[in-house]
């Protein structure tokens, strides 16, 4: 239990996506929002550790990958991967979602007789769809590549049918992690996923390239066989674990009894899932279709820039993810309000010094990509400005989530990806990868200005508090405006370069001034033993 306790009569929650029949709860000693943060500070910074090691090690593959073989031949397996990703999305069916909101409700509110069940529940249908989406992809390879790559050639349908043929892995892998989550657990995530197989691909990819080897079979096994060494260690860990809640029950609910439940709630986020992972990877597979892999590669390296500065969006998410779960099923709005609002402000706060930071420099840090990836500026400008937008939202879409509005997240995402598909249609014959960049940034608003409104009309939520707003006003000060202002004037690079080292240095100033308004002393549980922790399970690593 997450410091809850059950009494005897039990209540019906219903909302918009299905009815789970809870015990009512409240709040046992423990369970307030300072404790939370507490730990979800804890947990998001060494999240956020893991999260950067991973994203410089993935920075650095796509620059290896961009250097050790042609532009051609490096969208080309962009465009591969791209589809691999949609693939992986799809077999995963919304169950890291579904996990960790079902496993979490079950720990807080004392139910472990249903994890097993829970977890067997998604399980099975993932290994299945997995499979059945490995198999087809195998067989499909030489129509998707001609309709996706037709410029590449042969190759292409072998480095198709290669990264393919792992998608049952890959969602095995996410499904397992995303399980750990719900139990409290960010070792597996952290030390499997970031740090394992994102070191493990990086090196693999290097070795690949420092040794000259194909594009079309050498470095799609360097990039995906890694997906195998995680996914027996992530199920071997989420066995543990199970086996572990298992020993304190005597009759577990069988899994027919907990399919039903499961699925009513993650089978709105399955389609969901898939349309987050189509707004991401589509334009990326269009713009090969459309205009070539040479323009795929060059957007990919203009993109990835996104991915830095997301690492804080991932780490906190992955911190709070469980815990918003277990304050919506005590019922208890003002934690989930805290909370929300915490994590948002620790978002922009970690995440706009970056973006603004990206927008200034786009050219130079392009040119690391090597020659003929200078085009992608406009687009880096374009992308970093709207996720400025996109971060002050905070995590919406997961908000809802947590809170059993996953029919919402559906009708949203699916809006968004209509919309991103239809746009990219339209801009990319057009304004080639400008005009992918204008269909996600369409997408992107779309996605994150229609959930907050919906967060606000239905639960008066939203992420706006004290620390949100100064750690905006803060970055917008020290940084936006002078960095905005060098820009305009035609600064050099090492102008701007000076621009940004004290705008950095003004802004930490004034995150260590505004501190509690920042909720930055939550911080200080990172000092504290694990004795002090031990209050809330789910704050253990």
């Amino acid at each position: 239990m997450v410091g809850t306790r059950a009494v005897v009569a039990a209540v019906t929650r219903q909302d918009a996506d299905a009815t789970v029949v809870l015990p009512a709860v409240g709040p046992g000693p423990g369970a307030g929002a300072g404790a939370g943060l507490g730990g979800a500070a804890r947990q998001g910074f060494a999240n956020l550790l893991g999260v950067g090691l991973a994203a410089v090690a993935g920075f650095g593959l796509n620059i290896v990958i961009a250097r050790g073989w042609s532009v051609r031949e490096a969208g080309m397996f962009f465009a591969a991967t791209s589809a691999f990703m949609i693939a992986a999305s799809t077999a995963r069916l919304g169950t890291d979602v579904g996990t960790v909101y079902f496993v979490s409700r079950q720990r807080t509110l004392d139910r472990r007789d249903q994890i097993r069940g829970t977890i067997l529940a998604g399980l099975l249908p993932v290994l299945v769809v997995g499979a059945l989406l490995g198999v087809a992809g195998w067989l499909a390879a030489p129509a998707l590549a001609r309709a996706t790559m037709p410029e590449a050639g042969p190759g292409a349908v072998t480095a198709l049918r290669i990264l393919l043929a792992f998608v049952p892995l890959a969602a095995l892998n996410d499904y397992a992690l995303a399980a750990c989550r719900g139990f409290g657990q960010m070792r597996p995530l952290l030390t499997v996923e970031r740090l394992g197989r994102t070191l493990v691909q990086f090196l693999a990819v290097a070795v690949a390239a420092w040794l000259g080897l194909s594009a079309t079979v050498a470095l799609p096994l360097a990039w995906v066989v890694p997906y195998l060494l995680a996914a027996v260690v992530a199920l071997v860990w989420l066995g543990r674990l199970v086996g572990r809640a298992g020993r304190q029950v005597t009759r577990p609910v069988p899994v027919g009894e907990m399919v039903g439940p499961f699925w009513r709630f993650t089978g709105p986020r399955a389609i969901s899932s898939v349309a987050a992972i189509v707004v991401q990877r589509m334009d990326i597979v269009l713009l090969s279709a459309l205009r070539g892999p040479a323009d795929a590669a060059i957007y990919t390296a203009a993109t990835r820039f996104l991915a830095l500065g997301q690492l804080s969006s991932v780490a906190l998410s992955s911190s709070v993810q469980h815990r918003l779960a277990a304050a919506f099923a005590r019922n208890d709005r003002a934690d989930a309000r805290q909370l929300y609002q915490a994590a948002t402000g620790w978002l922009v706060l970690l995440s706009w010094p970056a973006y603004l930071i990206f927008a200034a420099f786009a050219a130079p840090m392009l040119s690391l990509f090597g020659a003929g990836y200078d085009d992608g500026r406009r687009v880096v400008v374009l992308l970093a400005l709207t996720m400025l937008v996109a971060t002050g939202c905070g995590m919406v879409d997961m908000v809802l989530n947590m809170a059993g509005r996953t029919a919402w997240t559906f009708y949203n995402a699916m809006g968004g990806t209509v919309l991103n598909v239809v746009a990219n249609l339209l801009l990319i014959p057009r304004y080639g990868i400008l005009g992918a960049a204008l269909a996600w940034t369409l997408s992107i608003l779309v996605t994150n200005l229609v959930p907050l409104t919906q967060l606000w009309w239905s639960m008066r939520l939203h992420p706006f508090g004290a620390g949100t707003r100064a750690a905006m006003a803060l970055a917008v000060a020290a940084l936006g405006l002078p960095l905005g202002v060098a820009t305009l004037l035609g600064a050099t690079p090492p102008v701007l370069a000076l621009v940004a080292v004290a705008g950095v240095a003004a802004y930490l100033a004034g995150a260590w001034r505004w501190r509690r308004t920042l909720h930055l002393d939550a911080l200080r549980s990172l000092r504290r033993g694990r004795n002090r922790a031990g209050a809330d399970p789910a704050t253990r690593s």
